[in-house]
């Protein structure tokens, strides 16, 4: 069989968790039903600095993973909405500058809600920071992620395992 053939083709995913204090990421390929880890850190802009200098710090970082892993596929999480509409709106713009780097790169972008992202990799739907990361230590050997870190390859991991069902329903990502 060609190496170039779609059951050999590999895929690498950028996975995203925005935050303003930390953006995780995770960079994962899948070749068939096989994952590996390929890289994994934080973004974390100095919580001193004025909003919009942040959010510039954050699309940079993303802009530059898109360029160093150049990803086939991005994937981030969506907001939450919590009991603090000013914390859930600056989450939004978080995830704003996240996705518009993928998107300027014209790498295709899906978002999965959270409950989704745990329940696809640990399944519980209310899985906490700890079992994601030492899930994601037995599903992708090589990684010691923690926190944020691991929650990005957490959901990385989740649309590894829901792109086939988006691309035969042709759901259209961002």
């Amino acid at each position: 069989m060609p190496k170039d053939t779609p059951a050999q083709q590999s895929v690498r995913i950028l996975g995203l968790d925005p935050g303003l204090r930390h953006t995780g990421w995770g960079v994962i390929e899948i070749s068939g039903n096989r994952l590996s880890y390929v890289a994994g850190g934080v973004i974390s802009p100095d919580a001193t600095l004025d909003l919009a200098i942040r959010l510039k710090i954050l699309f940079a970082g993303v802009k530059s993973l898109v360029a160093t892993y150049a990803p086939d596929e991005c994937a981030v999480e969506e907001t939450f909405v919590n009991q603090n509409p000013v914390s859930t709106l600056k989450l939004g713009h978080a995830r704003a500058a996240a996705m518009l780097a993928p998107a300027e790169a014209d790498v295709p972008v899906a978002e999965y809600k959270p409950n989704l992202v745990k329940k696809s990799v640990v399944g519980a739907g209310h899985a906490d920071k700890k079992q994601i990361a030492a899930m994601m230590r037995i599903l992708l050997p090589g990684s010691n992620a923690e926190a944020d870190a691991a929650d990005a390859l957490a959901v990385a991991v989740c649309h590894a395992h829901h792109r086939s069902t988006l691309i035969k329903l042709g759901v259209k990502r961002s």
